[in-house]
């Protein structure tokens, strides 16, 4: 009975106190940015994560780091990486984010993301956290 509620225990905290603490920035590997917004107040940068070896895919996530906050660092696109992968700020505030797969139209990732109020995480995992709520208004998932 005790390991049931270990497992449960530990499958709550992994669905409701979720962050982006758990990336592996070690194996991390430089994608598409520095990119400035227009205005300079954010720079975009992706960043790809190998997993699984050989037969492994990657992720891709976007960092802001907000030039008038002390370079503040926020995470506000994770998911599976496509081969057509850009970042492109609309405005001061809006960065569109195409992650497609030119082939698969129904595997595409693109989103269109208000920095500091809207976030994607492709499982949804940042959208039902409890500590990510307080870091945006919307959160988009597949």
């Amino acid at each position: 009975m005790s390991g049931v509620v270990l497992l449960c225990s530990i499958y709550m905290y992994e669905m409701y106190f979720f962050t982006f603490s758990k990336i592996d920035r070690q194996a991390m590997q430089e994608g598409p940015g520095p990119v400035p917004s227009p205005s300079g107040a954010y720079i975009a940068h992706a960043y790809y994560e190998p997993y699984g070896g050989a037969a492994g895919g990657v992720n891709v996530w976007v960092d802001i780091i907000s030039t008038d906050e002390e370079n503040r660092v926020q995470t506000v696109y994770y998911g599976d990486a496509k081969t057509h992968f850009t970042l492109e700020w609309v405005d001061n505030d809006t960065l569109f984010i195409q992650n497609e797969e030119p082939q698969f139209p129904n595997s595409n990732r693109n989103t269109v993301l208000v920095i500091g109020k809207e976030i994607y995480h492709e499982t949804g995992l940042a959208c039902q956290s409890v500590l990510m709520k307080k870091q945006f208004e919307t959160c988009y998932h597949n």
